[in-house]
């Protein structure tokens, strides 16, 4: 039987271009074969939000843009989010009190369907659980470059999912990998991974593997050419309403490259008929063993400020990676 819950929640919703507000609503009755999840942290996903405060989801992309629980349409007004952490206080008694990671909305309490909850391993804490979306983006952009031990690896980027492919590259045998941005203190972080890190200006153009993940015309410029030969240069970066030059001229064409769509909703083919959704969000929770990722969350939130604080993080901290709502 259902069970009954008049438990106001909150939830955070782009109300309007650039801002946000919070809204109180019935958390209501609860299916029985539903979690009740008391959130513990939720992240955003700096570049998808963004876009989303600006109105910036083409028309054409409104319905496969849409997040697996989200309230509201594009492109006002919309509740929005796919990063939440948080604990079961009710449901079936072999959940009550584990650590679930789920594809739902920045609110403090809801109901999920036990097929949409993905159990947190025993040592990877809340916080770094909330990197598992973009994870699985990166797992995803791997497998579509092929990358094999040995291989001549460059990210452009060094956001969020650009290091978490350099972790990722890194663990690659033999492979020679090199972090791209314009910021240096972003140096750092591509060393603590094992990698090399360079300004847009001293990329070579030698790679065998290129991952663009800045999100901007020009990172795309130097993606490009920072490829040998031959090679791959996976787009893991989305625009949204925005239409970036795209510089085909120059050795484009002569160095036959290869610029490959990476998008986390489709995995290669090859993968496709063993990794369901499932099997690749645990596979990603599992690859957050690493204490480094840790260093990746640069701001924590308090869920009660987001509204006010949210817009001018994403929109103008230029030095944020991984922003966190904290709802404790």
């Amino acid at each position: 039987m259902p069970e009954t819950c008049d438990r106001p929640t909150r939830q955070l919703w782009c109300a309007a271009p650039g801002r946000y507000e919070l809204r109180q609503a019935p958390l209501g009755e609860r299916p029985a074969d539903a979690l009740t999840i008391r959130t513990i942290v939720s992240g955003i996903s700096r570049g998808t939000e963004r876009l989303v405060l600006e109105g910036g989801v083409p028309a054409g992309e409104h319905q496969r843009m849409r997040a697996p629980f989200q309230k509201g349409d594009f492109p006002f007004p919309v509740q929005y989010g796919y990063q939440s952490v948080g604990v079961v206080e009710a449901g079936p008694a072999e959940w009550i009190g584990h650590t679930v990671f789920a594809l739902h909305p920045h609110q403090d309490h809801y109901d999920l369907p036990l097929a949409a909850a993905m159990p947190v391993p025993e040592g990877i804490p809340p916080e770094r659980a909330t990197l598992a979306a973009n994870m699985e983006t990166a797992l995803n952009a791997m497998w579509d470059a092929g990358a094999g031990p040995g291989d001549r690896i460059v990210i452009v980027g060094g956001g969020v999912v650009g290091l978490l492919l350099t972790a990722l590259a890194c663990a690659l045998p033999g492979a020679d990998v090199t972090l791209v941005d314009v910021r240096p203190d972003r140096a750092a972080l591509a060393e603590s991974f094992g990698a090399a890190f360079a300004l847009p200006d001293a990329v070579r153009d030698d790679a065998d593997i290129v991952f663009h993940a800045s999100a901007s015309a020009a990172g795309l410029a130097t993606a490009l050419a920072a490829g040998g030969i031959e090679a791959r240069i996976v787009e893991v970066s989305w625009y949204g309403d925005r239409a970036p030059a795209v510089p085909l001229g120059g050795a484009f064409h002569s160095r036959r490259l290869q610029l490959i769509a990476s998008q986390v909703g489709a995995v290669s083919p090859l993968r496709r008929p063993r990794w369901p959704h499932a099997r690749r969000l645990a596979k990603a929770l599992d690859l957050l063993g690493d204490p480094r990722f840790d260093r990746l969350i640069t701001h924590v939130v308090p869920f009660a400020q987001a509204a006010d604080r949210l817009p001018h993080l994403l929109t103008r901290e230029e030095d944020a990676l991984a922003i966190l709502l904290d709802y404790r």
